[in-house]
């Protein structure tokens, strides 16, 4: 799913737009124990409890494609008729109203959700009756293309609130304030089956982890029966591994600089696609080999690439591989912060047969604050 297509969902979260038929939850405290559950048409719930819920519907679809939302693809055994993507098209089919398949799914999570405190499982299912597109791109609410039947469950942490003093209206004291348990944002949730190309996807789910860093890999792999992508920041770590052990002795300040400029120019001309930038094999080659990489040096890139990401067909999601506001040098003394559009103010170079990084300065410069007038003593 693409950034349009997950704001096309999350646009039913609100009263005007409301799709959800029907909603469960089952509060869960921290020995696995199930404490209460809930099983009505979310139309019923009083309007206070509805928008507090489309709050956390719509968390559970925010965040950064690629980090804080993934999309997963089921492995062909998992659509088996026992395996998971099959368990959750027969939950959805159901449309919650099957009591035992929702205490099997309860169960599953329970089992399989890593996570020591209270929670809250909150499940809903949705119809949403997707509106045509006419050629300049508006919708056409009278000539609805199909449906998306789909369910999204949250996990949502319930820890108690802080403790503090409160103003007591009614007896018009400073006391202490009582303590409840609070339904957190949530930590973990997925929506199935997928809305690609604003059409059901029942090979695959969306994903949403809060830390991009914690995706809880367990979870998916024997809850939902997906393969593990890899992280924000393992992704950075293996686009930097790849660069510094193919490029060698190569791997320059100003080759560097160079696939820095070279990755922000092309993040800035895809910024308008709805689909994230991502580089392949092929492309990250392409790149290095236009940034300065001798050929020498590539010869061994298909080696690297493949020993690094264990797989010559991952790719690389641009926005978790640089930062196109951020330039940084390092040393393990000094961190020198530089605006992205002026690197060409630092260079390297040999002085006194020591190694160093020379930066070009102009009258305006503070040290904590104070202005320097004479910058360089004869």
């Amino acid at each position: 799913m693409n950034k349009k297509e997950i704001a096309e969902i999350r646009k039913q979260f609100s009263p005007s737009n409301c799709a959800i038929t029907r909603i469960c939850g089952c509060y869960v405290d921290a020995e696995k124990e199930k404490r209460t559950e809930l099983k009505e048409a979310f139309l019923s719930l009083p309007e206070e409890e509805m928008f507090k819920y489309f709050e956390i519907f719509k968390k559970s679809l925010s965040g950064t494609p690629g980090k804080n939302l993934i999309n997963l693809e089921f492995p062909l055994e998992q659509e088996l008729s026992d395996g998971c993507q099959s368990f959750l098209l027969k939950l959805r089919d159901s449309k919650l109203k099957d009591d035992i398949l929702i205490e099997e799914f309860y169960d599953k999570i329970i089992e399989q959700y890593a996570y020591g405190e209270n929670y809250y499982i909150i499940l809903i299912h949705a119809v949403y009756d997707v509106p045509g597109k006419a050629n300049d791109g508006d919708e056409m609410f009278d000539a609805s293309e199909y449906v998306y039947e789909h369910i999204l469950c949250s996990i949502c942490p319930v820890k108690l609130s802080k403790a503090g003093l409160c103003y007591n209206e009614a007896t018009n004291h400073i006391e202490d304030r009582i303590r409840d348990w609070i339904v957190e944002v949530p930590d973990k949730a997925f929506l199935f089956p997928a809305f690609n190309d604003r059409n059901s996807d029942i090979h695959g789910l969306l994903y949403y982890s809060k830390n991009p860093e914690e995706l809880q890999p367990d979870f998916m792999e024997s809850f939902l029966g997906c393969q593990i992508p890899m992280t924000a920041k393992s992704q950075r770590e293996s686009f930097h591994s790849i660069i510094e052990d193919t490029l060698g002795n190569d791997c320059s300040y100003d080759t560097v600089r160079t696939i820095h400029e070279k990755l922000t120019a092309m993040v800035e001309e895809h910024k308008e696609e709805p689909e994230p930038l991502t580089l392949d094999k092929t492309e990250v080659r392409h790149l290095l080999a236009h940034s300065g990489a001798s050929e020498e040096s590539l010869q061994t890139f298909d080696q690297e690439y493949e020993r690094t990401t264990g797989n010559e067909h991952s790719s690389f999601l641009a926005s978790n591989i640089i930062s196109s506001r951020k330039f940084e040098v390092k040393t393990p003394d000094i961190t020198i912060q530089v605006n992205p559009e002026r690197t060409d103010l630092i260079e390297t170079k040999l002085i006194d047969g020591r190694r160093c990084i020379v930066i070009q300065m102009d009258d305006n410069v503070q040290v904590n604050g104070i202005n320097i007038k004479g910058l360089i003593k004869e």
